[in-house]
């Protein structure tokens, strides 16, 4: 129906036409009051019918009673339908109801014409609260929004909006406050519950110098926190963002549904028109006369092309799909999985291959130094050193481990002239010596002479002034389900899963082997991944299997934008992650890819539940209704009754998002 689709499609959040940010949710209240406000309506019509179907009166106040019972529960739809004929718009559900109910009124059918706008606006008003039950699920998301910061200015602390708030400005977030911005915290040990980012509920804990989001909840201490983002840039706003615009991207079955529609219901309209005439004319005609048992007179077939025109409303198909793939990202919301569109939860279905990147996907990214190897007349100490300053200015996981690992101070003004060389490691001006440190790749990029090259887990060489100095060994760790996930997925029918990384050979052998992969690819640059998912792509048996790429979101987001589904994992405040992924898996967690295959199984088999319970039903009551063996009672059995049930199918899958998926 086209206010439910109208609903379906809202936005929850209204937006700052000058900030370009979401304001205050309030459609909740808004659609709350409908719901009450149509509740009392049809109530009041609902007894008026009562009145005249128990009492006798006089036929002219019969008929006004009839007529008034009918435009306190219908108005609205008859003015739809005069409203949409003004601008073209004639065949929808308001259109075919009016005509049919005005045709019975014609004939004289006055409680069915009451009766079938009677049930269908109370199905309208079921049909509205479950609209309104599967929007809350996401809706919910909403609160994780703060309405106001704690700004420091000098020594003084003011609750101002956090729109106004600017990146470096000190905000204070008091316990049981929601964090209003990104930042780091600068003072204050506390608990954290990040709940509605991630859908986990242990808490996480936070001391100075960690990272901390918008949308968290600040449950013990107090924090004073240095603002990185701006509240336009935030975590919440883009999550937000996300999630307001995922009903935009329909799935194909949507799309199907949509023109079905479209040409559906004309067709049943000239349809109706032609069973209400073509039998009168046949009839006269002595060739004909012998098909029919008996003359029925015009008005008794205009009463069957008006059964016909009610059972043919689409409402439980245009409705029920669509709130079928609303629920399914609600419910993937609860489990911290972000979906952009209902394109992408129906392409979870069809995955075919599965690449995995290794570090901070199926490892956790955080890197050890387990073994220091110094040569020549290096020692271990000048190994460290030359390596730890050296890395000083790289991001790296690897950089942030040997830093940790060094004992010294980082002396910045001892470093001169730094290059990143991309899939290779770092080239820097040390205390006056130049320094490479790097993968095996870089050594032999430069010509540097070394006898170790496969040192078999990650191993950074170090180089000084062309000399090779010795290597450092860094371990990183497999996530504890990691194996499982991948096994998993494998029972769930994916069919091929890859790992690619930029690792060495050893060290990926050796994840491949405890994980139980079908195949790797190692020592890759960053744009050899993207290679090698565009060969994966390109060599697929068939259209509609899909190869899924899945990366941390920050090195790997060309690569999750070529593939067919990138899937974000761990990506929890990256911005590379939201704005590159299709799905965004909030936590570290690979077997959540597998909790978003089964929310997508589970609500395309409840979509083409509701398209075979809508299209056979109306097929077995469309043909009755031609043969004269329905009633206006069982064509809105046939219009409102499967509509309703199938809304009551379609909100199935919001409890997938509350049962166990293990």
């Amino acid at each position: 129906m086209s206010k439910e689709k109208e609903q379906l499609s809202a936005s929850c959040c209204s937006v700052d036409e000058t900030d370009g940010v979401c304001g205050p949710c309030s459609p909740g209240e808004s659609e709350e009051e409908n719901i009450k406000g149509e509740f009392i309506k049809i109530g009041l019509g609902a007894v008026l019918y009562a009145v005249v179907l128990v009492f006798r009166f006089p036929f002219w106040l019969e008929l006004f009673l009839f007529l008034a019972s009918y435009f306190v529960i219908a108005g609205d739809v008859v003015w739809k339908a005069v409203s949409n004929l003004f601008r073209g718009e004639v065949f929808d559900e308001n259109f075919l109801l009016t005509v049919a109910t005005a045709g019975a009124f014609a004939i004289k059918k006055y409680p069915e014409a009451v009766a079938v706008m009677l049930f269908f606006k109370v199905g309208e008003l079921f049909q509205d609260i479950a609209i309104d039950r599967s929007r809350k699920s996401i809706r919910s998301l909403v609160s994780i929004r703060s309405d106001y910061a704690n700004l420091k200015l000098d020594g003084e602390v003011q609750r101002v909006d956090p729109v106004q708030v600017k990146v470096g400005d000190l905000v204070v977030v008091k316990p049981g406050e929601k964090v209003p911005l990104d930042g780091v915290v600068l003072d204050g040990v506390s608990m954290v519950n990040t709940v509605a980012l991630t859908g986990e509920p242990v808490p996480r804990k936070v001391k100075p110098g960690d990272e901390i989001l918008s949308g968290m909840v600040n449950e013990t201490g107090l924090l004073t926190v240095r603002v990185t983002k701006t509240f336009g840039e935030s975590t919440v706003s883009k999550i937000l963002d996300l999630v307001e615009n995922a009903a935009a991207k329909k799935a194909p079955t949507e799309k199907f549904i949509t023109k079905f529609a479209r040409y559906y219901t004309p067709a049943v309209v000239f349809g109706a028109v032609l069973l209400a005439i073509v039998p009168v004319v046949l009839y006269k005609i002595p060739a004909f006369t012998h098909f029919f048992a008996h003359e029925e007179t015009f008005s008794e077939w205009i009463y069957k092309a008006l059964i016909f025109l009610v059972i043919s409303c689409p409402c439980a198909l245009v409705i029920s799909i669509p709130l079928g793939f609303f629920g399914g990202i609600g419910a993937s919301s609860r489990r911290g999985i972000l979906v952009k569109g209902s394109n992408y939860l129906e392409g979870l279905n069809h995955l075919h291959t599965v690449v995995w990147d290794k570090t901070g996907t199926l490892t956790k990214g955080v890197f050890k130094v387990t073994e220091v190897r110094p040569f020549s007349s290096f020692t271990g100490e000048d190994l460290m050193r030359f390596a730890a300053l050296a890395e000083s200015q790289s991001s790296h996981p690897i950089a942030k481990s040997i830093l940790e690992a060094f004992d010294g101070e980082v002396d910045e003004g001892s470093i001169g002239e730094y290059q990143e060389i991309p899939g290779h490691g770092i080239r820097a001006e040390v205390e006056g010596h130049t320094v490479l440190v790097g993968n095996d790749r870089l050594l032999h990029r430069e010509g540097v002479e070394h006898s170790v090259c496969d040192i078999g887990q990650t191993g950074v060489h170090v180089v000084v002034n062309g000399q090779y100095a010795g290597y450092i060994v860094v371990s990183d760790e497999i996530k504890e389900d990691a194996a499982a996930a991948v096994r998993r997925l494998r029972e769930m029918g994916v069919k091929r899963q890859v790992m690619l990384t930029g690792d060495s050979k050893k060290t990926a052998e050796e994840v491949f082997r405890r994980i139980g992969l079908d195949e790797y690819y190692a020592e890759l640059l960053p744009h050899e991944k993207v290679e090698k998912v565009e060969d994966l792509i390109k060599n697929k048996e068939r259209v509609k299997d899909l190869v899924s790429f899945v990366g941390d979101g920050i090195n790997d987001a060309p690569a999750l934008v070529r593939s067919d589904i990138g899937v974000a994992m761990g990506a929890l405040g990256s911005d590379a992650a939201i704005e590159a992924a299709d799905v965004v898996l909030m936590t570290d967690e690979p077997s959540k890819l597998c909790q978003a295959v089964k929310i997508a199984r589970k609500t395309r088999r409840i979509v083409w539940q509701n398209i075979g319970l809508a299209l056979g039903v109306k097929g077995v009551f469309l043909t009755m209704g031609a043969l004269g063996m329905a009633t206006m009672w069982e064509a809105v059995f046939a219009d409102v009754g499967v509509a309703l049930l199938a809304i009551l199918n379609a909100m199935r899958v919001l409890r997938v998002g509350k049962e166990p998926l293990h």
